[in-house]
């Protein structure tokens, strides 16, 4: 993981804006992706030798008023600024929101209630630490045939980087595994104790394409999006999918996945034993 998640951000948002996306001219012979550093330093209103300095780590401490320009120069969504500000406060070494307290493992009464009440639609919860803590029996009919619900503690992250058979389970394997690395390096990263533990033993049996992402993506997942899997009984699935965060006491979120075409949905309804129609199988 980069010991300079603030720069490595903003970089890679400046890259990601088009100089005509920002409203400024686009002429030949550009080199850079994106905005250049001068570019980006007049729309905010900073110099350019500053924004060098905190895309290289030589400034970790910006104001909230260079934040909030950097964000609007940016064009950064909601979610997005809340990211930068999370990374502007953890470069305050000895703090972590969260403290001592480790993965939250315990699912709440009302919450099982909830995946209960979503059946047969496949949904999973999740800790940060992406293990596996209850699912919908819709979602136990979907992942256990791929091995994602294996041993005594499963996990999306050990899946997707240490299991062989996550990269036929998912045919855009790259695109899962660069959200598995981001949604770990959310938040505060190593900062948590139990996460850098994670990231360790990961960088340690994957090796670069765990180590690689780590260093060179930014901590910030899709909370949607549309999701290729390959079951050996449906065949191809195209998911659709929704990230639905519990409250920060609960350390959790819910995953609730949905068909994204007819083909899908039908497979869908065959392996879950429900009659198109129907609410639920009788």
């Amino acid at each position: 993981m980069s010991d300079n998640e603030l720069g490595l951000f903003l970089r890679l948002r400046r890259e990601a804006v088009t100089p005509a996306v920002a409203g400024l001219p686009t002429g030949p012979r550009r080199r850079t992706p994106g905005l250049r550093r001068t570019e980006l330093a007049t729309l905010a209103g900073v110099s350019v030798e500053y924004v060098t300095r905190l895309e290289q780590g030589r400034d970790r401490r910006p104001s909230i008023q260079v934040l909030a320009a950097l964000a609007d120069a940016l064009l950064l969504t909601p979610g997005e600024r809340v990211h930068l500000q999370r990374l502007a406060k953890g470069a305050d070494p000895g703090f972590s929101c969260r403290g001592d307290a480790g993965p939250n493992r315990m699912v709440r009464p009302t919450v099982r209630a909830l995946l209960e009440r979503l059946e047969p639609t496949a949904a999973v919860l999740v800790n940060r630490l992406s293990e596996i803590l209850a699912c919908t029996d819709g979602y136990r009919r979907l992942a256990e045939p791929l091995g994602l619900l294996d041993g005594a503690r499963p996990s999306l992250a050990r899946f997707v980087f240490t299991d062989p058979r996550a990269r036929t389970a998912y045919p855009d394997w790259d695109t899962v595994a660069d959200d598995q690395v981001a949604a770990l390096k959310q938040g505060p990263g190593r900062i948590d104790v139990h996460v850098a533990a994670l990231m360790d033993e990961l960088t340690v049996s994957c090796g670069p394409p765990f180590a690689d992402r780590l260093r060179a993506l930014p901590g910030l997942p899709r909370a949607n999006g549309v999701v290729r899997v390959v079951h050996p009984g449906a065949g191809e699935l195209r998911l659709a999918y929704e990230t639905l965060g519990l409250p920060a006491d609960d350390d959790q979120h819910l995953v609730v996945h949905l068909p994204a075409d007819d083909a899908s949905a039908a497979a869908l309804d065959r392996l879950t034993g429900r009659r198109p129609g129907a609410l639920r199988a009788v």
